[in-house]
């Protein structure tokens, strides 16, 4: 009879019973099998870790061996807060460690390094990004955490003061990590490397990989606006743009790569344009859309959202007219009360996104137009938010994004007073999310019928395929493999 010795103990194999049925012999082989590579890949892991954060390290190299000197490969794992600015920066973050040598892990397993990239919109973005660093110690409590993004742009010494934080990267920084980690030993204090934001010029181009269908590509970076309620001038500094040919440069290296969707991302998109064409022309995002029409395999392009002043005629001409600009536009509203964006910094009023909205629809009556909104911004009186409420459901939108106002440190907003209560500034989220809701409702029953362009995406969801239209309507149908990264067309029901 075969056994095989583990641990001091026999264990049975197929060949000990001849009799079995092959499918019992199969099923034995296939546990067999993977049990074996399963208490492999454990005691890799483990010898792993002895190896990174043991006194054995210690005694081999010294006590300040830089990070990547003690093990050929370490594992880092990251997690995205916010904007889908941050998870296109994440992702070229990632590649560029990749690169390195390091070993791309899931942030919900063990992994050497752990990379958070934060956001600071919100009190609750900050208070998320502390829970973060508090699982980690839990669950790794020898790894090393790195705070990189707007929240560790802002408040450097408030997350060096977390528990486990070993690595603190400014807006400066966040791409020059491979570095800081090489160069990163194991002293007790946390490190950061941060700059005043008013020496941040450069633009990093990013975009998002990995997904089959739509990248996330950044062609903007900070803002010139200074909004009363807002830090992101803080946390990103100036407006600054990549230009039309460098972005041309990253649409083709990523159509190559089979995806079917780029989505344009940045703080302030519309604001896309500080650099000057060869005759001398200052480039725009009309020019950056009228250029992306040229590119031979992109499918589709979609714009993440662009401010009701920045949004020209001409682009919205364009997007009736293309066969790749998707009919889909997000635009910031943030108040229906003149008053309260005048208090906000806000560069319209309420007619000149009533005069946008119009045009769109039009011009392309099956339009998708999504809005953001505050609820309870300080002074926000109860006839200011029936203001918004009445306005809002006077337009032709599809959908609301709506973000209860939350106090940031620095801004024009937190000197206003009276202050609204907690309490009603989210009873006004509740009741401005039920009109998103029956916009939404309401968008798609006026679509029933209509012959869409569908691109599905990949993954099987409880035997179902997603996708969204040319204008952003949601769709399932039975999981199919042919239809995954396909553009199909589709009738909405």
């Amino acid at each position: 009879m075969n056994r095989t010795k583990r641990s001091g103990q026999e264990r049975l194999t197929a060949d000990d019973c001849p009799r079995m049925s092959f499918f019992q012999r199969y099923t034995l082989e296939f546990f067999d099998h993977h049990l074996a590579q399963s208490i492999a890949f454990i005691e890799k892991c483990l010898f792993r870790r002895y190896l990174a954060h043991s006194d054995f390290a210690e005694r081999i190299h010294g006590p300040d061996v830089p990070l990547g000197a003690m093990t050929q490969t370490k594992s880092v794992a990251f997690h995205t807060l916010g904007c889908k600015l941050n998870y296109a920066e994440t992702s070229s973050i990632s590649r560029v460690l990749e690169a390195e040598g390091f070993v791309k892990a899931n942030f919900d397993e063990f992994a050497d390094i752990y990379v958070i990239n934060t956001c600071s919109v919100t009190e609750n973005a900050d208070k998320e990004c502390r829970q973060l660093v508090r699982r980690i110690q839990k669950r790794a409590p020898q790894s090393m955490v790195v705070i990189t993004g707007c929240y560790a742009q802002l408040k450097p010494n408030e997350i060096a003061a977390i528990p486990g934080v070993a690595l603190v990267l400014g807006a400066s920084e966040k791409f020059n990590i491979a570095n800081h980690l090489k160069e990163l030993s194991g002293q007790d204090h946390t490190k950061i490397c941060s700059c005043d934001i008013g020496d941040l010029t450069d633009f990093h181009a990013a975009y998002s990989f990995g997904d089959r269908t739509r990248t996330f590509l950044k062609v903007q970076d900070g803002c010139d606006y200074h909004c009363s309620f807002c830090t992101i001038p803080f946390a990103r500094g100036q407006s600054r743009s990549s230009s039309i040919s460098s972005v041309l440069e990253n649409v083709q290296e990523i159509v190559r790569t089979g995806v079917k969707e780029i989505v344009l991302t940045g703080v302030n998109l519309g604001d896309f344009g500080h650099n000057s064409t060869p005759d001398g022309k200052r480039e725009n995002l009309y020019l950056l859309l009228k250029e992306l029409e040229k590119v031979e395999g992109l499918s589709r392009v979609r714009l993440s959202s662009v401010e009701p002043n920045l949004l020209s005629l001409d682009i919205i001409r364009l997007a009736r007219e293309s066969q790749k600009l998707m009919p889909h536009f997000h635009i910031p509203l943030q108040s229906g009360s003149n008053r309260i964006l005048g208090l906000m910094k806000r560069r319209y009023r309420r007619e000149l996104y009533k005069e946008r909205v119009s045009q769109i629809k039009d011009l392309i009556p099956h339009c998708a137009i999504g809005v953001d909104v505050i609820s309870g911004f300080p002074s926000e009186t109860a006839d200011d938010f029936q203001d918004t409420l009445e306005f809002l459901e006077s337009l032709e939108i599809s959908y609301l994004h709506v973000f209860t106002y939350s106090e940031r440190e620095h801004t024009k907003a937190v000197e206003i007073t009276p202050v609204v209560p907690v309490r009603e500034r989210h009873y006004r989220t509740t009741i401005l999310r039920a009109l998103s809701d029956h916009k939404s409702q309401f968008f798609r029953l006026a679509q029933l019928g209509q012959n869409r362009k569908v691109l599905f995406e990949s993954q099987n969801r409880n035997g179902l395929i997603e996708g969204y239209s040319d204008n952003y309507i949601k769709v399932a149908a039975p999981y199919r493999d042919d239809l995954v990264n396909s553009i199909v067309d589709w009738v909405i029901d």
